[in-house]
């Protein structure tokens, strides 16, 4: 368990870090960086042991890819905290102001919310996001990983904390499952908690916290391809947001194709995709694509994985190289599908017809909707945050991907000269 020591020294790191200036910020963010590119050894061998760990357990490699870091990885990391550092300290902004007619200057400002806690599952790049816009949003942080990413998330914290005035502003729960649960309950020592990771772990969190919670949601996301879609656009999008990494939560996990289109495209789709992937059909769009199969001269395509889908696979957040895949009648029965099996993340429709591009963002309830283009570019890095805390799916307070203001609220300050009501 956690002993209740950590978190008053969290709480008094916060109160400490909310006076903090941007410049005493931005040149802890440098050291980290800086911290972090001199000690990439000894990160990418505790990495290792997790990833040994991970496929001795049987972990599928879209999950390993999530949790393997990289020379590469590490060196997008320490970009990270550097577009962090260009951007504006959201801490003491002014949102507005005005004198009331007794003469009281009123302002509301942005300030920290206090200790955040940050409950996630495998992604050990989250570990430096989450520190990153906590710091600069005057924020203390207590970091809550998955046991599959315990050795990166212990090398990681241990080289960010070196470098800091305030190491006792971040901490690494170290326990299991009664930990998350201790966190998730710990009302009046956290201020907020943000689960990032799978469907059932956002489930348990929002089910079972007492503490505030924003919720990110699992990434149930949808390609609706539109009868006047152009079809080479619409297969580069596909095999995008399907399979440059199936692994993460913006990858598109159902396929809806117009009536009018689907003889069209789907059989490009599956000689396309080479059997990369397994498609889970309609009985619409079966017929067609296992026809398609059939009559490749390509072996890889012939021996696709095309089967029929049941009623589980539309709404399922695969995570893995795997497509469910509908023909639809209409433009609004794609909508309506989306609407009932989305989990609120990306959509997206390839069109070439403007009312049904707009028509699109308005209908879809989805904290991203997209038209023509990938659902991959939900992402914080992508949107010029440069980190974030994840995808928030709900519609209070904030939705999206969260950046720096995301962990900042409000108090009105008011000065007067004496007045009393």
């Amino acid at each position: 368990m956690i002993a209740e020591s950590l978190f008053k020294s969290l709480r008094e790191n916060a109160v400490q870090l909310a006076s903090f200036t941007a410049a005493q910020k931005n040149d802890a963010l440098r050291k980290a960086a800086a911290a972090l590119d001199c000690n990439r050894g000894e990160i990418l061998k505790a990495n290792k042991l997790d990833v040994k760990k991970g496929r001795e357990a049987g972990m599928t490699e879209s999950l390993i890819d999530r949790l393997l870091l990289t020379d590469a990885r590490i060196s997008i990391m320490i970009e990270s905290l550097y577009t962090v550092i260009a951007q504006g300290d959201p801490v003491g902004e002014i949102i507005e102001g005005w004198k009331n007619a007794s003469g009281l200057e009123i302002k509301k400002i942005r300030v920290p919310i206090g200790v955040a806690a940050i409950i996630y599952e495998s992604r050990p790049n989250v570990t430096v996001e989450a520190f990153a816009l906590a710091w600069k949003s005057g924020n203390a942080l207590l970091l809550r990983g998955s046991s599959s990413a315990l050795e990166s998330n212990k090398a990681l914290v241990k080289v960010l904390k070196s470098a800091l005035p305030l190491p006792g502003a971040v901490e690494l729960a170290l326990g299991g499952r009664d930990e998350a649960e201790q966190i998730m309950k710990s009302r009046g020592l956290i201020d907020v908690v943000i689960p990032r990771g799978g469907k059932d772990l956002i489930k348990t969190v929002c089910e079972k916290a007492t503490v505030p919670v924003i919720e990110t949601g699992s990434g149930v996301c949808h390609l609706f391809i539109d009868k006047s879609a152009d079809i080479k656009t619409a297969l580069s999008i596909a095999e995008n947001a399907k399979l440059q990494r199936p692994g993460v939560c913006n990858a598109v996990e159902t396929l809806l194709v117009h009536k009018a289109c689907a003889e069209t495209f789907l059989p490009r789709l599956v000689e396309l995709f080479g059997g990369r992937a397994e498609f889970r059909c309609c009985e619409h769009s079966f017929s067609i694509m296992q026809a398609a199969a059939e009559k490749s001269s390509k072996e890889a395509v012939r021996s696709s994985a095309i089967r029929k889908a049941k009623a589980k696979d539309f709404g399922f957040e695969f995570l893995d190289n795997i497509l469910a895949v509908k023909v639809v009648d209409s433009f609004y029965e794609a909508v309506t599908h989306i609407n009932e099996y989305n989990s609120g993340h990306s959509e997206a429709i390839v069109t070439q017809s403007r009312d049904n591009a707009r028509l699109f963002q308005t209908l879809v309830d989805a904290s991203c909707v997209y038209v023509n283009a990938s659902t991959r570019f939900t992402d914080g890095g992508e949107f010029g945050f440069g980190a974030e805390w994840g995808i928030s799916t709900q519609k209070l307070h904030i939705r999206g991907p969260m950046g720096l203001s995301a962990l900042t609220t409000t108090k009105y300050c008011i000065d007067g000269e004496g007045q009393i009501r």
